[in-house]
């Protein structure tokens, strides 16, 4: 049994529920299905929407639903905001973490040594865009927003006891 809740909160709480299943949903579908192997920062973008995802489910059926979405959506947005930083190193805005690069210029770091221990999948490339966005930025762009509107959804519903 749903517990019930006014119109805002009820939205936010799928906004909540939708978001990262179907962030994970794509990422998986792209990995197993069509192949894009995902680099450490990708995975990095995954671990908030795990996160978030019980919560949201237990929003649905357990009181109080409003910190149980809140939570869900802090981890959506911080997923949003590595995806921002994932997308600024592989358009080049700024430099990655040298982990996830083949990053040169990293201090103490032989160039010819940084560049043969790179990894396979380095997190400065981009596997796949659709209209000049990466996956990483598409992340940022759905799960900020997304994130964001279940907020507002939050502050626009009655302070009743859900």
């Amino acid at each position: 049994m749903t517990v019930a809740v006014d119109p805002s909160l009820r939205l936010a709480r799928w906004f909540v529920l939708l978001i990262p299943a179907a962030a994970l949903g794509g990422a998986y579908l792209s990995q197993y299905g069509f192949g894009l192997v995902p680099c450490e920062m990708c995975w990095w973008q995954r671990y908030p929407h795990m996160f978030a995802l019980p919560f949201a489910a237990l929003a649905f059926f357990w009181s109080p639903v409003r910190p149980l979405v809140a939570v869900a959506a802090l981890g959506i947005v911080t997923s949003g905001l590595i995806g921002a930083f994932h997308a600024g190193v592989e358009y080049g805005w700024w430099e990655g973490v040298t982990a996830c690069t083949a990053s040169p210029f990293a201090k103490g770091v032989d160039p010819l040594e940084a560049i043969m221990n790179a990894p396979v999948v380095r997190c400065d490339e981009v596997q796949w865009s659709l209209f000049g966005i990466s996956l990483a930025g598409w992340n940022f762009i759905f799960s900020t927003a997304g994130g964001l509107a279940a907020f507002g959804l939050l502050s626009l519903g009655g302070k009743a006891k859900a």
